[in-house]
């Protein structure tokens, strides 16, 4: 395994703000981003994690997707793939950034950043009771769910669908959010 140097900025959108819960979210996502670097490989990076309630996902929907209803998670990937459009679904969605003008390597500020997540917060809760597991699994989950999709996996099918939740999986029980 490789040591990662990955990173968590996070933002907290809603209107009662961070508190000392969200702190303790941000230990745990910040151990799952660097299992699931490991895991993937991917040494370095930045990844922004915005947390958010169902209005402002909402928002981001309606704005990138045409589409006016919150959702859970959406990932938006700053890499370049050979295909860089927009992929959605209906349960999670991914957003991949556009064809954009390449800079110089080293004077390129954003070479370090891998994408943003944007959770909806009151939906993960609603889904963690729906679900009959906890809080942290469902987060955990949107939040490795998200950072699976800014590496560029999908789940348009049977066989990607089950390639990639087999990845979360693993790295949800390596930190210990079973179900």
């Amino acid at each position: 395994m490789t040591q990662n140097m990955l990173s968590l900025e996070w933002i907290d959108e809603r209107e009662d703000g961070a508190g000392a819960r969200e702190e303790a979210w941000m230990e745990l996502l910040e151990k799952l981003l660097r299992i699931a670097g490991d895991k993937e490989d991917v040494p370095r990076g930045i990844v922004t994690l915005t947390l958010t309630d169902d209005e402002g996902i909402r928002e981001l929907n309606r704005q990138f997707r045409g589409l006016d209803k919150p959702t859970d998670v959406l990932s938006f990937s700053m890499l370049e793939g050979e295909e860089a459009d927009i992929n959605f679904d209906d349960e999670y969605e991914v957003i991949e950034s556009e064809d954009s003008e390449e800079v110089g390597s080293t004077a390129d500020p954003f070479a370090d950043m891998l994408g943003d997540i944007v959770i909806s917060v009151p939906r993960a809760e609603a889904q963690a009771e729906e679900y009959g597991h906890s809080f942290e699994r469902e987060l955990g989950f949107l939040f490795v769910h998200g950072f699976l999709h800014l590496l560029g996996y999908d789940h348009d099918d049977e066989e990607q669908e089950r390639e990639m939740f087999a990845k979360q999986e693993e790295v949800l029980k390596e930190a210990g959010l079973t179900r």
